[in-house]
């Protein structure tokens, strides 16, 4: 197998910047407070992404990583600029699918249970849910867990039925508020395999959040790096490595990946100094 080594975008980097785009921001910002205390979180920022497109957000805590994906999402609006998903301002909970750092799944409703209540709120009909249901929990390694609870199944199983029925949701947009931060380094692993396997999933953009250059490296098709707050585009580079066909651990051990996974670290650490 060849791997490709990564390549910085262009400055028109991620497709068109029209309404065809998946998402686009320009010149947006976002303040908190007012007078003395106003603190400018995140912006000015421009930036377009192609639909399919699987778009990471790397810096230092507290750079603006967060607040970017809510404004995208829609949960907070822009203190200037204009944030437009599929050409029109996003709307929350139905602009995209979302997944958090801790999975919030319903204790009271099985595995199954919960995805299928996705896909209820989805408008899927009563008919179609079950079989829409395993072929979700197929996708993201959890074929025949449909009866357990919640309570019977570990951390990383939990955030694996939280990327289902984010799955669920008939959106074009996947956003990923750095799902993993709380498990263990093995099952952070597996579950980045996961992700990475699903994230052509519909032809879905995906926006994931991250502070590790690792996780970066391995799940993005494109990697902004921010600047410490107020956060900004510090880097904007495209990733050449395969998206298909290889295996994960073989691609962790390419040289290729070690490249990138520099690149990005290094780009991380200069941004949070400056």
């Amino acid at each position: 197998m060849s791997l490709r080594s990564p390549e910085r975008a262009p400055a028109d980097a991620g497709g068109a910047a029209g309404d065809d785009a998946a998402i686009v921001l320009r010149d947006v910002s976002r303040r908190y407070g007012a007078g003395a205390e106003e603190i400018t979180a995140v912006g000015p920022i421009d930036l377009t992404a192609p639909a399919g497109e699987f778009l990471v957000l790397v810096g230092a805590s507290g750079c603006g990583k967060s607040t970017l994906l809510r404004l995208i999402g829609g949960f907070e609006p822009p203190t200037t600029g204009e944030v437009l998903v599929g050409g029109a301002p996003p709307v929350p909970g139905v602009s995209s699918g979302v997944v958090f750092q801790q999975p919030r799944l319903f204790p009271w409703r099985t595995v199954g249970g919960n995805v299928e209540l996705a896909l209820k709120y989805a408008g899927v009909p009563r008919a179609e849910r079950a079989g829409r249901r395993d072929d979700l929990l197929e996708r993201v390694g959890l074929t025949g867990t449909s009866g357990r609870r919640i309570w019977e199944i570990s951390g990383g199983q939990q955030q694996r039925v939280a990327i289902a029925r984010a799955l669920a949701a008939p959106t074009s947009l996947l956003l990923l508020d750095e799902p993993f931060a709380a498990l263990d380094a093995l099952t952070r692993e597996r579950l980045q395999d996961d992700v990475r396997a699903v994230s052509g999933d519909l032809g879905r953009t995906n926006v994931f959040v991250t502070h590790s250059a690792e996780e970066a490296a391995f799940l993005g098709s494109r990697i902004i790096v921010l600047s410490r707050r107020p956060g900004r585009i510090a880097l904007d580079i495209r990733s050449t490595l395969p998206r298909s066909g290889v295996d994960p651990d073989e691609l962790r051990a390419s040289t290729e990946f070690a490249e990138l996974r520099a690149q990005v670290g290094a780009a991380v650490k200069e941004a949070a100094a400056d």
